[in-house]
């Protein structure tokens, strides 16, 4: 049903594209023609693309493969002509020719080329028309490019001069017989600018900042320039100021601050700061920690966008209004004012399916209430509550009548913008908002006549940033009760055909442990640059309640099936290190290479050296984001071949069922380049990639998807059948880009299955010759599983 309802979209987009594709030229007056094409010759072709943009943008004609203006024209005709008014909002009009505008452009271009450092450019205009269809030619003549000679500077402000020099080296682009572009004097005079409000030049203004400019006349004779930076001085000269008190007022409620109402201010100063709230919603403390303006410190800009940025994550005001005054006008001082308005605190969504499967009928409700200001300090407090039913129809049975599943959960966590830690009370503000989350859930799931499962899981977590680019994440406290029991009047051949979740269904254990993470170069992914990202965690768990059981005394023995126990259940302890690292190579352009290594270890011992990793905490290999050539789940682990069941029995009962490991490793190389710059309103990307991976366990015995010793030693890590043991696969993709959103599709092709042996294993041969008999030999052994030379992946965002 999905396909034919993609199909018939893509049927109808392409029926109008033909319809009215071609057919603008008839809704025009005679007089008018619409512009087809816009050419520039004989520009530098660095400069082509800025060039383009100069030319007015109702010229521009639209992509050939575009549907805007067809879509325009479908919604935006009639009688034949185009609508003068009532104007619907799909698509873009079509570019008509305009004299005027051609003009204009032809100017714009002509400055464009001059600001570049080719004074002598001129530009002409020339206009084809045939059929009411036109195309516009700008010609330049740019001449000699124009080079900087000498470079010299008069500041008479011997601290602005010093300042200046001593910050050169590391902001100005400006030298000796670099081209001349009047984007680096913006430049140069931007940085000034930055520079002096950095430090304590609060008045400093941008036209404070020029050039004179001597021989770039055109008719010089000389392709040389000598440029003169000029900082000049107002009458009263240039002061560096310092931040006197601040005063932060928060607004009554959401509307912001009546003119028609007076409301007496506080006058009690803290630390240099009067705290004024209005609304009697917030403690002075919480919101007061994120002014970096602070009393007798020297002006500094940084400091200034830093308390805006803080007070906006707080997410409890929607604007926030910072301004300055002086006492009087020989004051060194000025005062800070910071203007508060406070937005909605509380919400609540209710959400809501009905999902059919198979003979059953159901429904999942949810409510979720969220306050953003719950103690009066900006904490974020959500509650969620869960709940649904599945039911069996048919044989004339009414809905509902035969309810066969109940779930129900209720989750709470409360986020505080700061790191609450017991005796100590760091300010780690100053890069990215610090965050403690606590967070608890419920989660109870009864199957009639199979199994209930409650679930009590409860987190601490502390998120901080050292640097915009290291991020860390550590959890001190995690602690998982699980109690699953299953009917005892269950049947065994429903165990058996369902034997992995019977085993989950009926699992009973607790965990108690804690996390790192640590994140290197994640505000640089969305950047075309060349870099390296690291995320690295680990995850540990048992020791402590190892401890705490060695403490009571009392024995046990887990490798003889006798594992120690706190509150009744065994407890799991391993250790889980994982690293994702990639290398960013930007190749100019919007073209990029990127090699990833992920790789991650589940160590089960002490408590758990016989039951092992838990099932939540395995790893698989493939998907959209691994081996693309595979589906996720169904890599390994090492060599397992499910055709060695010999049994139809053991294959349906392990059908389906994730291949997971206590190891994994996988490898990407993609390259990414642009398809085209304008496809359907958005930018079309496109990949190549090469991928490589596979799961393993460490030790015989960990994988429930076994059911003889082959099989074992097949999913077993061996260093010298690593090789043997490798998936790999290539594929290509495509990216729909649409600036907030990538769509994301790619086509997998498997080259290497390790589940074979020897030459069988190259499976890329079997789909160049003699594909269907090789997929018909597998179904025959190895159903209900079937055979997939190519998989397909949908997704948001990129892979990696």
């Amino acid at each position: 049903m999905i396909n034919i309802k993609l199909k018939s979209t893509a049927i109808l987009l392409f029926i109008i594209v033909l319809i009215q594709a071609c057919s603008s030229t008839k809704y025009i007056a005679d007089y008018q023609s619409i512009v087809k094409k816009v050419t520039i010759d004989s520009v530098d072709k660095k400069f082509e693309e800025q060039a383009y943009n100069y030319v007015q943008k109702d010229l521009r004609p639209a992509s050939k493969l575009s549907i805007q203006v067809p879509l325009y024209n479908l919604f935006n005709t009639k009688n034949g002509r185009y609508k003068t008014n009532d104007i619907k909002p799909f698509g873009t009009p079509p570019a008509i020719l305009d004299s005027t505008l051609v003009e204009i452009s032809r100017t714009q271009i002509q400055k464009f080329l001059k600001s570049k450092g080719y004074r002598q450019a001129e530009v002409t205009s020339a206009i084809k028309v045939a059929n009411k269809k036109a195309e516009v030619t700008f010609s330049a003549k740019p001449g000699p490019a124009y080079f900087i000679d000498k470079l010299t500077d008069s500041i008479p402000n011997a601290n602005i001069r010093n300042l200046y020099l001593s910050n050169k080296a590391g902001v100005s682009h400006l030298h000796k017989g670099m081209q001349y572009d009047e984007d680096s004097l913006t430049y140069e005079r931007e940085q000034i600018y930055r520079i002096m409000k950095e430090n304590g030049y609060f008045y400093f203004l941008r036209p404070y900042v020029n050039f004179d400019v001597y021989g770039a006349e055109p008719t010089s004779k000389t392709n040389k320039i000598d440029l003169n930076l000029n900082v000049t001085e107002p009458a009263e000269g240039h002061k560096q100021f310092n931040i006197g008190y601040t005063h932060m007022i928060i607004a009554p409620n959401p509307d912001g601050f009546p003119d028609s109402v007076r409301y007496k201010l506080s006058k009690d100063t803290v630390n240099g700061i009067i705290f004024t709230d209005f609304s009697k919603r917030y403690r002075r403390n919480p919101i007061v920690r994120y002014d970096f303006l602070k009393q007798g410190e020297l002006y500094d800009i940084r400091n200034e966008n830093l308390t805006y940025d803080r007070l906006y994550e707080l997410n409890i005001f929607k604007n926030v209004k910072i301004d300055y005054f002086r006492r009087d006008s020989t004051s060194n001082r000025i005062n800070t004012v910071i203007q508060l308005i406070p937005q909605k605190v509380m919400s609540n969504r209710i959400e809501g399916e009905v999902p059919f499967n198979g003979g059953t009928v159901g429904f999942n409700l949810s409510n979720t209430y969220t306050n953003n200001n719950i103690f009066r300090g900006a904490e974020r407090f959500e509650l969620q509550l869960k709940g649904g039913l599945q039911s069996r129809i048919g044989n004339g049975a009414k809905p509902f009548s035969d309810i066969y599943q109940r779930d129900f959960s209720i989750s709470a966590s409360i986020t505080v913008p700061r790191l609450m830690i017991p005796f100590y009370n760091p300010n780690l503000g100053g890069n990215g908002m610090p965050h403690t989350t606590f967070s608890s859930s419920y989660i109870y799931a009864l199957q009639k006549d199979v199994s209930v499962r409650r679930i009590f899981i409860n987190s601490i977590t502390y998120d901080w940033v050292e640097t915009k680019s290291k991020l860390h994440s550590f959890t001190p406290l995690n602690f998982e009760y699980r109690f699953g029991y299953l009917d005892p009047n269950v049947d065994a051949e429903t165990v058996l055909n369902n034997l992995y979740y019977s085993t989950l269904l009926g699992r009973k254990d607790l965990t108690l442990g804690m996390k790192y993470t640590y994140t290197l170069n994640a505000n640089k992914l969305n950047e075309y640059r060349s870099f390296v990202y690291l995320r690295a965690g680990m995850d540990i768990a048992g020791n402590m309640l190892q401890g705490i059981s060695k403490l009571g005394g009392k024995k046990s023995d887990p490798a003889n099936n006798d594992p120690a126990k706190i509150l009744g259940l065994p407890f799991n302890q391993y250790m889980r290190p994982e690293v994702d690292l990639r290398w960013y190579k930007h190749l100019g352009g919007d073209k990029q290479f990127i090699a990833r290594l992920n790789a991650g270890v589940a160590y089960a011992y002490g408590n758990s050296v016989l039951t092992g990793i838990p099932f939540e905490k395995q790893f698989f290999a493939g998907g959209s984001s691994g081996v693309r050539a595979w589906q996720a789940r169904t890599i390994g682990p090492g060599n397992y071949d499910r055709g060695l069941l010999r049994s139809d029995t053991l294959r349906r009962a392990f059908f389906g069922l994730d291949q997971l490991g206590t190891m994994r490793i996988e490898t990407n190389l993609e390259y990414r380049f642009t398809v085209a710059k304008k496809f359907f309103g958005a930018t079309l990307k496109g990949a190549a990639f090469v991928d490589a991976g596979n799961v393993w366990n460490l030790r015989k015995g960990e994988s429930i998807l076994v059911a003889t010793p082959t099989l074992d030693e097949q999913t077993v890590f061996k260093l010298n059948r690593f090789v043997q043991q490798l998936a790999i696969g290539t594929g290509v993709g495509l990216r729909y880009d649409v600036q907030y959103f990538v769509f994301r599709f790619d086509v997998g092709l498997k080259l290497k299955d390790p589940q074979f042996t020897g030459s069988d294993q190259w499976v890329i041969g079997k789909f160049l010759s003699g594909a269907r008999e090789f997929k018909n030999n597998y179904n025959a052994t190895h159903g209900p599983d079937t055979y997939r030379f190519l998989q397909y992946n949908f997704g948001i965002g990129m892979p990696f």
